[in-house]
């Protein structure tokens, strides 16, 4: 009977075995991502909200840019605008083993809004091309329904196109498609 439970753990290890992601492995592709963002400083992406299909909210209709800008070793700034509103910034972080995403949002006169830097830390289920962050406790506290908020921003391979999704409670939320135009710095 042991013999039998083994051999069939044994196998169920080798069946799961892609899907594992070791801790080292993670940490790499977090700084693998980074590296591959900050590669594309300079780069400039266009696109429009593809989800939801809401006609009413302020992203419909709009042009969405992000332009990769300020790269740094440690810290990624990419400037988000919805049409003519220049108020987000994306900011990644990368210390040590870790990386995160945060939300700067500015009023009109510069200064922080008051629902600002919110964002999360990646979870180790990312990828050299994806990466998926957990809302972290300054966003629970700040927006308490986005507790549990997780933001996916992912690579093309060829780097031409850039997704960023949001899922709240699970389920879709919010996805934007971008796609490299010229003109940029690089």
């Amino acid at each position: 009977m042991r013999t039998f439970s083994i051999r069939i753990l044994g196998a169920m290890s080798l069946l799961a075995a892609p899907f594992l992601v070791s801790s080292a492995e993670a940490q790499d592709a977090r700084g693998t991502f980074f590296s591959t963002l900050r590669g594309l400083c300079g780069a400039r992406f266009e696109g429009a909200k593809t989800f939801p299909a809401d006609t009413t909210d302020a992203f419909h209709g709009q042009l969405l840019v992000a332009d990769v800008a300020s790269c740094s070793d440690s810290v990624m700034r990419v400037p988000f605008s919805v049409g003519e509103d220049r108020s987000r910034t994306w900011i990644f972080r990368r210390s040590g083993s870790t990386l995160q995403l945060q939300h700067d949002h500015r009023l009109k006169d510069g200064s922080p809004d008051p629902v600002n830097l919110y964002g999360g830390m990646a979870t180790a289920t990312g990828s050299a091309r994806s990466q998926s962050f957990q809302a972290d406790a300054h966003t629970a506290h700040l927006i308490p329904a986005a507790v549990t908020n997780v933001w996916t921003v992912s690579l093309s391979a060829d780097g031409q196109r850039l997704t960023y999704h949001l899922e709240r409670d699970g389920r879709p939320r919010f996805t934007a498609e971008l796609r490299r135009v010229p003109g940029g710095r690089d």
